[in-house]
């Protein structure tokens, strides 16, 4: 089961209490959104369950039954956890192709490493069902990339790995209007081929939910979840705001 399971998870920065003790499952092929104002908690929830150095957990994180937070950040990749950043590195010097075959290959065995001919095969299908030029795999990761051409990086490398369980951190931000249609529709298309994914959307905004729908709606406030609803209580946060529930 791709269900990634959050009990009592408390997050410090320091002595200081971020995150004060968040109890969530996030099922198999469901969206769970979580929504909230700034400083409520919401990118160190994110980084903590990748697991940021510099962050302090506890509680529980359980993925298929394995607790996340007593391995490493790249152990924790490799159990089928995804983390798409706010805002996503450049990293010049390395192709976008070399980033993603380098990708794969560190969730293989040694022994195994893809094959160049069948990478190149499902890079090229991926990239074509996300409408990414094929030149794109040329470029440097992400270096001179607009916002929007970042974020489909993005979605593509959420499209090659795979992974059990895609936290999705703002992944509006920054995003004209164009730009984030185009997103959600490739990752509306990612979901039709990797039906068993479950996904975390963080947002302070209603917008991304006009081209998905999300199963559970949560609100976060001071560290901790305040209110649980469907999509309506997005809508509701659209129209009235955050004040009612800081």
């Amino acid at each position: 089961m791709n269900t990634l399971e959050l009990k009592d998870l408390k997050i410090k920065i320091g002595e200081k209490n971020i995150v004060k003790g968040i109890n969530l499952v996030l099922k198999e092929g469901e969206i769970t959104v979580i929504m909230g104002p700034n400083g409520s908690g919401k990118s160190t929830l994110a980084n903590g369950l990748m697991g940021q150095p510099r962050l302090n957990t506890e509680g529980s994180a359980l993925l298929a039954g394995k607790d996340l937070l007593n391995l490493s950040p790249d152990e924790r990749s490799r159990q089928g956890l995804f983390l798409s950043f706010q805002y996503p590195e450049e990293i010049s010097g390395v192709t976008v192709s070399s980033f993603l075959r380098t990708a794969i290959n560190a969730r293989r065995a040694k022994e195994n490493p893809i094959r160049i001919p069948e990478y190149i095969k499902i890079l090229n299908e991926k990239m074509k069902l996300l409408n990414i030029p094929k030149e794109f795999a040329a470029r440097y990761l992400n270096q001179g990339f607009s916002g929007g051409e970042k974020k489909k990086m993005e979605m593509l490398q959420l499209s090659m790995l795979k992974p059990k369980v895609a936290i999705l951190d703002e992944t509006d931000s920054g995003l004209d209007i164009d730009a984030l249609k185009s997103v959600c529709e490739g990752l509306n298309k990612i979901r039709e081929e990797n039906k068993s994914m479950s996904i975390l959307i963080i947002t302070h905004y209603q917008r991304m939910l006009n081209y998905l729908t999300p199963n559970h709606v949560c609100i976060l406030s001071d560290g901790k979840i305040v209110k649980t609803g469907g999509a309506e209580l997005a809508h509701e946060l659209e129209k009235n705001g955050y004040e009612a529930y800081k």
